[in-house]
């Protein structure tokens, strides 16, 4: 039954995902995206994963992808964007996916898994995960979020960069 219920939150995820790539109308991967993440809070539940899955659900679906919808669906013009770039590099773009998935693979293949006897014991474990980050993690979760914050001016920087021209 766990196996069958994570095979539908997988299948869930990757066909969404697919849409959303594909797709060429915004607002069907804008609702894709919608599915996409409720698969993979799904699969956060299923790893007794509760405060990913909360965090999930809460940021990404109901701040991020609920914003995204209102500002596509509030702009006139985009609802008609055909989404597609100038440029486009498959060449250069398979051979990195290409690696990216072998090196993937290789790790997955030589990583020797744990694997613990399935039980449905579910322990919370928001208690113990913000412990950890105000005391063993610090460093790192400081480091990741000091690394967010750049990325966040550099998308800023570069959606201004266009109207100065």
């Amino acid at each position: 039954m766990y196996d069958l219920i994570f095979y539908f939150f997988a299948i869930i995820t990757l066909g969404s995902a697919a849409i959303v790539v594909f797709s060429k109308n915004i607002i069907y991967s804008a609702f894709s995206l919608l599915f996409t993440f409720f698969g993979v809070a799904g699969i956060y539940v299923l790893l007794n994963a509760d405060f990913l899955a909360v965090t999930q659900l809460l940021i990404y679906v109901g701040g991020i992808l609920v914003l995204l919808l209102f500002g596509v669906m509030l702009t006139n013009k985009v609802i008609d964007v055909e989404l597609k770039t100038g440029t486009l590099q498959t060449v250069p773009a398979s051979m990195i996916v290409a690696a990216t998935a072998g090196v993937l693979c290789g790790v997955f293949y030589i990583t020797d898994w744990r694997v613990l006897p399935s039980s449905m014991e579910f322990d919370a474990t928001t208690a113990e995960l913000g412990n950890m980050f105000m005391t063993t993690w610090l460093l790192p979760f400081e480091i990741a979020s000091v690394v967010l914050l750049v990325a966040l001016v550099g998308a800023a920087m570069i959606a201004r960069k266009d109207k100065a021209v």
